[in-house]
């Protein structure tokens, strides 16, 4: 991926190496925080579990602005590129698009959703409309999933920026009123609608990217192959040796790379519309 020439993003709160104190998420949090390993866009049921241990504190303020070492630089310039991206789409339907703010920690974190850790994986907080990321989880994307490459890692960050835009957009409210209910989860879930459809944004960002020429050769297989490793068939597979497609929460390896296909070659938001689309 060529991201020389573009502008890193400022708006990025830098956590790693402040640490926190207090209370951990104990035994029965990181049991939690492994089922939502993969990609995970609302914690807060996740959280819920962690906040009955003792409260936790910063021990100091987080720097903000785009960190000089290459990691952070590299998250700094995609974030850079989807606010380009984002910016020019709701420019054209006469909206403001707000940026979400990139928190990277290391071990855990807390944010407006509850106290997260890197068990967890990335994570868009709605409540505080910024995207968490312990970079650890591109090593295990690179190493556990065998999913490596840069683009593999930007399609991970570009999955989250979707979900701020279906936080700017109002499409969150469905989660929210599904869920509990028996339309919440499932391989035709309003969960796993919302999945693809951050996936499908995500392919919208990398259609554009591409017009900008930040793409190279191999790029694309790379997001694909992210996709596919990640699917709830394959982890589910991995973990437990069956498939129970009545637990989906994010949809299959199949269907991830099919909406994320579809985002990419269209780089139209208004094909993503999963929640209409009786064939997933």
């Amino acid at each position: 991926m060529q991201l020389g020439d573009q502008q890193a993003s400022s708006n990025v709160e830098d956590r790693r190496g402040i640490g926190m104190v207090g209370g951990g998420l104990g035994v029965g949090g990181v049991v939690i925080a492994l089922i939502g390993y993969f990609l995970g866009f609302d914690p807060s049921t996740l959280m819920s579990v962690a906040e009955q241990v003792a409260p936790q504190q910063e021990t100091r303020a987080a720097p903000r602005g785009a960190p000089a070492d290459e990691m952070g630089q590299f998250v700094a310039k995609v974030l850079g590129s989807t606010e380009a991206v984002w910016g020019k789409i709701f420019q054209q339907s006469n909206n403001q698009y707000r940026p979400p703010t990139p928190v990277l920690y290391d071990g855990q974190v807390r944010s407006a959703c509850g106290r997260g850790q890197s068990a967890s994986g990335p994570f868009y907080c709605n409540g505080d409309e910024k995207l968490y990321i312990d970079l650890a989880f591109f090593r295990d994307l690179q190493e556990r999933f065998r999913a490596p490459g840069d683009f593999a890692q930007a399609y991970v960050i570009a999955h989250e920026v979707g979900h701020h835009v279906q936080k700017l957009t109002g499409t969150l409210q469905k989660l929210d009123v599904a869920r509990g209910g028996p339309s919440a989860t499932g391989s035709s879930g309003t969960s796993v609608r919302m999945e693809l459809q951050a996936d499908c944004y995500a392919g919208v960002w990398g259609h554009h990217a591409g017009t900008m020429n930040q793409l190279g050769s191999g790029d694309i297989a790379e997001a694909l192959n992210a996709a596919t490793a990640i699917g709830d068939d394959r982890l589910q597979q991995q973990a437990q040796g069956r498939i129970v497609p009545e637990s989906f929460t994010h949809g299959s390896s199949e269907q991830r790379v099919r909406w994320f296909k579809r985002g990419m070659e269209s780089g139209r938001p208004r094909d993503c519309d999963t929640f209409s689309s009786s064939a997933l």
